[in-house]
Order: C-alpha cells, then sequence, then structure tokens
C-alpha cells in the first residue's frame, strides 16, 4: 500500500478560492484505495464553515520553532467521504475571514504551515511515500524535506511532487525576510535555487527541489517553457522539462451531472436535450428578468472578472456580442472596471443582458445548464474547469486555444463534422467576435448540426476518473 499526502492551502467544501480547492478536494477521492492511502493536510482557517469544525477530533499539538519565533501547532483530523483530512491549527496564522490576506503575511505563514505540515508527521504516526504539494504556499516543503528534515531517519527517502496550478503566483518576497523566516541557510539563496532576481521564491524553491513536477494540462506545460506565459520561470522550466508532466483536472462528475443536479429546474440527459434543456433557459429568463424566448442565442459567463480571462477582448466588442438575436449572462466579482462594464450593459438592455456581479454556486448551475454557448476568451488558462462543466451540461464552449482549453475542447469542424465545440487562436477581439458569430450561425441556420456538437461534448469523459490513473502511474513510477 502507497502513501501519499496531499498538501494545499484550500479545498473543497472546506474553504474555496478557486480550482485549487476543487482539485485537492476531488482528485483523492477517485484515486484507487486498494493500493494508495491518500490523506490531506491543509491549514484549520477560522473561516472553516461551523458544520466541518464542529466535526473536527483532536488528534495532538507541539511547540515547533520557526526561526527565532516558538509557535504551537495543533492537529486535528476528520474523514469524510472516506478521505482523512488534517488540519494544522493556530490561530495567530489563519484567523481572518479568507485564507489569504497581504503577501507579507502570507510568506510568514506558508513558511509555517510547510514546516509544520512536515513536522507533525510523526506526531500523527503517518509516514508518507509520496508529499504531494499544490502551488506556491506549499513550495517549501519539498526544500525543507531536502535541508533540516533529511537529519531525521524518518524523513529520509520520502519524495516530492510540486503541482503548479497557475504559475503567475509564486509567493515571491525580499530574501532578508525569507531567510528570516525559514531560517535555512545562505547556501539556499542562489540563482539555481530559491533567488529569482534578487527576491526569493516559494514556488520556485519547491520547483527546483521537488522529485517531479506537474501542471494541470498538455499544452499549459508546454507555454510555460516559453517567456510569455513563463511568469520569468520559462528558463527553469526548460531545465525541469525531463521531469514536468501536464495531467488535465477532471470535475466531480456526480456534483455536475445534468440528469440529477438540484440546483436545475428540469433534469436532462445525453438523449432527450433536445426536448428538455430550453425548460432551464426558458426558467433562467423569467428568473433573471430577460426576454423570455427559448430560441434566442444565450451566452453564459462564469468567471472571475479579471485580465487573464481575456475579458478586455469582450470589452472591446461587446456592443456587437450583444446583438438583437442574442442573450448574454454573466455570474462573478472581479476588476471593478468588468463589474461596471457588465452593469452597464444590463443597464442599456435590460432584456438581453444580465449581470450577476457575486458568486453563488447555484446559480452558475443554472448557467451551465441553461445557456446555449458558453465563452472563455482566455489569455492563458493553465486548466480551467468551466469549459469541462459546460460540456458535460451539452453547453457549447467557445474558447481562446490556450492552455487547458486548447486540451479540452475540439474545434468544430463543419466538412468533417466533428468537434464538441468553438476555438480561435489569436488574442484578438475581432477573432473572437467572428467565432462567435459563426457559431450562432449554426445554431440558427444549421439546427442539427448544432445539435450534433451537443451529442460529441456531452459524450466526453472529463470525470477525475481518467485524471487519477495518470496520477496513480506517476505515484508508482515515483
Amino acid at each position: 500500500m502507497k502513501k501519499v499526502l496531499f498538501v494545499a492551502s484550500e479545498c473543497v467544501p472546506f474553504i474555496k478560492t478557486g480550482g485549487l480547492a476543487d482539485v485537492v478536494g476531488s482528485l483523492p477521492k477517485y484515486i484507487n484505495k486498494e493500493e494508495f492511502d491518500v490523506r490531506v493536510m491543509m491549514p484549520k482557517y477560522v473561516s472553516i464553515p461551523d458544520k466541518y469544525k464542529n466535526q473536527m477530533q483532536y488528534k495532538n499539538h507541539f511547540y515547533m520553532d520557526l526561526a527565532w519565533r516558538r509557535q504551537y501547532v495543533g492537529i486535528l483530523e476528520l474523514v469524510l467521504d472516506g478521505v482523512t483530512f488534517y488540519f494544522i491549527d493556530n490561530e495567530y496564522y489563519f484567523n481572518g475571514d479568507k485564507p489569504y490576506g497581504a503577501i507579507h503575511e502570507d510568506i510568514e505563514k506558508f513558511a509555517f504551515f510547510c514546516k509544520a505540515s512536515l513536522s507533525a508527521l510523526p506526531v500523527i504516526d503517518f509516514r508518507p511515500d509520496i508529499i504531494h504539494c499544490h502551488d506556491w504556499q506549499t513550495g517549501l516543503i519539498p526544500v525543507f524535506l531536502h535541508d533540516k528534515f533529511q537529519q531525521g531517519e524518518f524523513y529520509r527517502g520520502i519524495k516530492s511532487i510540486m503541482t503548479i496550478h497557475n504559475l503567475k503566483f509564486q509567493g515571491i518576497y525580499d530574501k532578508k525576510t525569507i531567510k528570516d523566516v525559514t531560517a535555512l541557510p545562505d547556501y539556499y539563496f542562489t540563482p539555481d535555487k530559491l533567488e529569482a532576481y534578487g527576491d526569493a521564491n516559494y514556488l520556485k524553491g519547491g520547483i527546483v527541489y521537488a522529485d517531479y513536477v506537474t501542471t494541470v494540462s498538455d499544452t499549459y506545460a508546454q507555454e510555460i517553457k516559453m517567456p510569455f506565459y513563463g511568469e520569468s520561470l520559462d528558463g527553469l522550466m526548460r531545465a525541469r522539462s525531463n521531469s514536468l508532466e501536464g495531467i488535465v483536472n477532471g470535475i466531480d462528475y456526480n456534483e455536475y451531472n445534468p440528469e440529477t443536479d438540484p440546483f436545475i429546474i428540469q433534469h436532462y440527459n445525453a438523449k432527450n436535450f433536445r426536448k428538455e434543456k430550453t425548460k432551464n433557459k426558458t426558467a433562467l429568463q423569467q428568473e433573471l428578468g430577460m426576454e423570455v424566448n427559448e430560441k434566442k442565442f444565450m451566452i453564459g459567463v462564469v468567471s472571475r472578472l479579471t485580465d487573464q480571462k481575456g475579458l478586455d477582448l469582450v470589452d472591446c466588442v461587446i456592443e456587437d456580442i450583444c446583438a438583437p438575436d442574442t442573450q448574454l449572462v454573466v455570474l462573478g466579482t472581479g476588476e471593478a472596471k468588468y463589474e461596471n462594464l457588465f452593469r452597464h450593459y444590463e443597464w442599456k438592455y435590460k432584456d438581453r443582458v444580465s449581470a450577476n456581479i457575486y458568486y453563488n454556486n447555484e446559480r452558475s448551475h443554472r448557467i451551465y445548464a441553461s445557456c446555449d454557448a458558453f465563452l472563455m476568451p482566455s489569455l492563458f488558462e493553465p486548466c480551467g474547469l468551466s469549459q469541462l462543466m459546460s460540456l458535460r451540461y451539452g453547453t457549447v464552449p467557445i474558447v481562446r486555444e490556450t492552455g487547458g482549453l486548447k486540451d479540452t475542447v475540439e474545434p468544430y469542424n463543419e466538412y468533417e463534422s466533428t468537434g464538441t465545440g468553438f476555438s480561435f487562436k489569436n488574442y484578438n477581439a475581432h477573432e473572437m467576435l467572428a467565432t462567435i458569430r459563426y457559431a450562432k450561425s449554426i445554431y440558427y441556420d444549421r439546427r442539427r448540426e448544432w445539435n450534433k456538437i451537443i451529442d460529441r461534448a456531452m459524450a466526453r469523459d472529463y470525470s477525475w476518473n481518467t485524471s487519477a490513473k495518470r496520477y496513480e502511474n506517476l505515484y508508482y513510477r515515483l
């Protein structure tokens, strides 16, 4: 029985700010329990809902040195859906209403979390064969494993994997502070290790010292070796390319299932969507106060409203997107300029634009089930989960060919009658607009072809099963 420990800063259903939490919450459930003992370790944030905090069992506690500070480390345990979760408790670091705050606080907080996670292992009597680290918040674990913890018999031979969910976030701060917080010797602060352009970088340390590096799609694994996507670490990614692999994320097919989804008005499946799916659309139009018309082409956007998501392209041609024969439904929060852009267009075209500037899980499910098309024109997208959800619900994705979007959406080919969505290559607003118009022409003028796209989309399997097998193979290789 191989033992694997996931260490991450967030995890569904306890706390979530992005796709990282979905992966850490879902993947362990799908890994073969007969061959792997997979457990998860994360911080015990004060903001975790009480219904989970009340189920946690106190395991043990100890005091740990973090450079010159002496800190309390509590360990709590909770078993959920057959997976054991450990929570590292320290109210000084993990209070507040959200998991991340100012970077200078986070730098110390996650140095504490990395060291505490390793120090807790003998206390809970769990010695993993592999520690699977996620994103920069856990980047110090491979470094510490290589350094202080090598002296302990218990830790010798533990392997580490570093998974990059988004290379944009790296945990960078000045060298002096990071030396002070981590108490690592000067040896580690050179350009081939933690030092990067005069500062120190947690994620870089993790990439340098991990036994293997993965990212969340094949295309993104290739892209980050190039300067445009590499966020100043492209040279390091090229250097590590022989132990770098992209494994596309999955989604939880029980939670996102149009046949059983509790949040949608009308259940449907791949056989009966032609009759049943539009009932969700008219219900949503009613709910949002838009013109109720099942024939209108409806585009959905569920996203953080930021530049990364390609919304400057939308901004450029929004007047053309919101044509009289189209409806646009947006859900999400982010930069004020985009929040206000969509609010303004809802005010201007009340019957065809709906701006929902907040996040609501129930409404997101309804948008996936109701819309005809789903727009994701990202500048870069390590994996992306929304396009997988829209494929699952038979809502045709319109995406830019980058990262996971390129790997998971096959562009429609009218000559061969293949493809599961529509895509455009260049980061260009008019190319995006042309693709939307092309999709719309298929929807209005060649409805049978449109329905066949949906047939193929709903037949694709992007559940966790496939990805879990690839992770299992990787664990065996290590």
